[in-house]
């Protein structure tokens, strides 16, 4: 507990520091379920956060599905390199974000209803915060709820 407090006091040390990085956790942070841990996370191991279309922020990370196919085998999807503590950081704010965050909590019950198994539903929702992230700091505009859709 000492050594998580310590790691605290580093990252708002280090946030002083840098106006820059101060100003895009605050952005990052007003999104729902997004702390300061995703939040310094992502200003240190993704500057190309904001800079990077969807599909290859996602691949950057690890959250693109690749293929395992050979010849007329067709195997199934999975997710695999990337930055794995910026994975990490992703996986533990989307299980905060299904309970708190509604844009991520409507998706994963809509996955979950059409069958997705847990995990698989999860790194879809962690595809789609990052994707919502990315966005907001392309745009640099700060959360905004989305309607909803009818």
């Amino acid at each position: 507990e000492e050594q998580v407090k310590e790691l605290e006091k580093e990252i708002r040390r280090l946030q002083k520091s840098k106006p820059a990085w101060k100003e895009l956790m605050t952005l990052l942070e007003s999104a729902p379920s997004v702390g300061p841990v995703l939040s310094a996370t992502l200003t240190a191991y993704l500057p190309e956060l904001g800079q990077l279309d969807r599909r290859k922020i996602s691949a950057l990370v690890g959250l693109a599905p690749f293929n395992c196919d050979s010849g007329k085998r067709e195997g199934t999807r999975a997710i695999w390199g990337g930055r794995a503590h910026v994975r990490a950081a992703l996986y533990m704010s989307v299980v905060s974000a299904v309970r708190f965050n509604p844009v991520i909590r409507s998706f994963y019950q809509r996955l979950r209803s059409q069958g997705k198994r847990p995990k698989v539903a999860l790194v879809a929702c962690m595809r789609k915060l990052l994707t919502m992230l990315n966005a907001m700091v392309r745009d640099w505009t700060p959360w905004q709820p989305q309607p909803a859709s009818p």
